[in-house]
């Protein structure tokens, strides 16, 4: 193992550990607020951080460090949830359309030049204006909207995988196509898609903050990063404290899942095995192998 690798090893194990130290606060967030996140209390409105508020309050007397504990369970936790269905979702019609091809190929993939067509934060809000406002119609809106990519990449690996020597010797062996897709193409096509979902968590996290500071996303009383921003935006020159620690918030965790993202690609690398697979039909080609 090279040291580039140990580093990217290690990096990862620490990332992991934020990340899970992150989902943890996000769990136990109702038993560490130190004020009701949910008070209204107007004689409190707009203080500045001290002892008692330590991010200040809102407009409403609302501690603001409780609402963003209170809200990262929200962001997060629904963000992953976005990005494990898109994953699934993707994934299972870019397998079937990758090894069968044919008219449901055709059909799917034609589908996804469609959605590829429009800028995604345009279509999600397109499609959240039509669903309604609610968190549930804008988790809806970007899983609608994400799983096109994931069905490409898994297409297009799939597409290289079907003609390896493994998967004609598992047919030969007497496989059935369903054991074949899901223990040899699979499990072959599912590392470069787990790379892709864990770069996209930071930028669903940013999709998610986006529709509910539109008010297409989470609805009072519900607690949301993005949300939060919205009813502060008035107050930003009086109380800036209402707006700059949720967007902080944002940022921290959209770069640890950036970094965590990357730590992860450079750990799987993707990208090697494809050239291996490559280099190897390269080298079978030269030497005059024939191919089963």
């Amino acid at each position: 193992m090279t040291r580039d690798k140990r580093f990217a090893r290690w990096r990862l194990i620490i990332l992991l550990a934020l990340a899970a130290l992150l989902g943890i606060l996000c769990l136990l967030a109702p038993r560490l607020v130190p004020n009701d996140p949910y008070k209204v209390d107007l004689l409190q409105a707009k203080q500045p951080p001290g002892a008692q508020f330590p991010f200040g309050t809102d407009g409403f007397g609302r501690c603001v460090f409780s609402r963003i504990l209170v809200g990262a369970r929200v962001s997060i936790f629904s963000a992953l949830a976005v990005v494990g269905i898109t994953l699934v979702i993707g994934c299972v019609i870019g397998t079937l359309c990758g090894y069968f091809g044919g008219a449901v190929d055709t059909v799917f993939m034609r589908l996804v030049d469609i959605f590829l067509a429009f800028p995604g934060m345009v279509l999600a809000l397109a499609v959240a204006g039509m669903l309604g406002t609610g968190l549930g119609n804008a988790v809806i809106a970007l899983v609608a909207t994400g799983w096109p990519q994931y069905a490409r990449l898994a297409r297009s690996f799939v597409l290289t995988l079907r003609e390896e020597n493994f998967v004609y010797a598992a047919r030969l062996n007497g496989q059935s196509t369903w054991s074949i897709l899901l223990r040899h193409i699979l499990p072959n096509a599912l590392r470069p898609l787990i790379v892709t979902a864990s770069l996209s968590i930071g930028g669903t996290i940013l999709g998610l903050s986006g529709l509910s500071f539109l008010g297409l996303g989470a609805q009072p009383p519900a607690v949301e990063w993005g949300s939060m921003l919205s009813d502060g935006r008035g107050l930003m020159q009086q109380a800036p404290w209402i707006v700059f620690y949720p967007g902080l918030a944002i940022f921290i965790t959209v770069v640890l899942f950036n970094l965590l993202g990357d730590s992860v690609r450079d750990v799987l690398d993707p990208a090697d095995a494809f050239h291996i697979f490559r280099k190897v039909k390269a080298l079978r080609h030269r030497k005059g192998i024939p191919t089963l």
